[in-house]
């Protein structure tokens, strides 16, 4: 596995965002295992962070795109700080956008924070994972309402590797439904390998019991 996927392993368990244990998904799903985004709250996790994504998205879109769109709230400021971070390493000056969860009426009005979108733009979505592409299915009629924008692609902290509405990966049935590439910094087969029976600060985090819970879960809803 390449040095910076398990760079980011550590650098989630560091921040608190990968966690094992009993969880409800935004989808419903009871799952040993959870990934939280909203744990990056410093700016130096944040500035780390937002490079962990602009080289995820750089190696899958290059420099395609001009606006990147985070969904409210999560998404807010991971857009802000790989925008950054695109900018700082790659010379590659792209405006953020996002939702907001209620239409503003005064002031700056409407349903967007952030760059506006027009006809023309192309833009990549940024999420902190996908797991049964709930968010995706709200977010794209959201763009698609404002402009006759293209949205080329969506990318993930991590892929869970599991099945959405159907047979396939969530990831898949996005590709399929929304004609757009989606990609991940890590999937979770590779946090899988990487952590098993490893002791991390003297502690195995995951062992022969949580790895047989989490087969378990891929037995319900890993992609068949």
């Amino acid at each position: 596995m390449e040095g910076y996927k398990e760079n980011f392993i550590n650098f989630m368990l560091e921040c608190g965002a990968l966690k094992f244990g009993s969880f409800v998904t935004k989808s419903g799903r009871n799952t040993p295992f959870f990934i939280n985004t909203g744990c990056y709250r410093t700016g130096t996790q944040l500035l780390e962070l937002g490079m962990f994504y602009a080289n995820a998205i750089k190696d899958s879109f290059g420099k395609d795109f001009n606006i990147l769109f985070g969904p409210a709230y999560k998404g807010i400021p991971l857009a802000v700080a790989t925008s950054m971070e695109l900018s700082s390493m790659y010379n590659h000056d792209v405006a953020y956008c996002s939702n907001r969860k209620e239409v503003k009426d005064h002031g700056d009005k409407g349903i967007l924070l952030g760059s506006p979108i027009k006809d023309g733009d192309r833009i990549v979505i940024i999420e902190d994972v996908t797991t049964a592409g709930t968010s995706i299915g709200e977010t794209i009629p959201i763009i698609k309402a404002i402009a006759n924008a293209k949205v080329i692609g969506l990318v993930v902290s991590v892929d869970r590797m599991e099945r959405g509405t159907g047979t396939k990966s969530a990831l898949a049935e996005i590709e399929e439904t929304w004609g757009i590439k989606t990609t991940a910094i890590v999937t979770m087969k590779e946090v899988i390998d990487y952590l098993y029976n490893k002791p991390y600060n003297n502690k195995v985090l995951l062992n022969d019991e949580i790895k047989a819970e989490i087969d378990d879960y891929y037995e319900i809803y890993g992609v068949k």
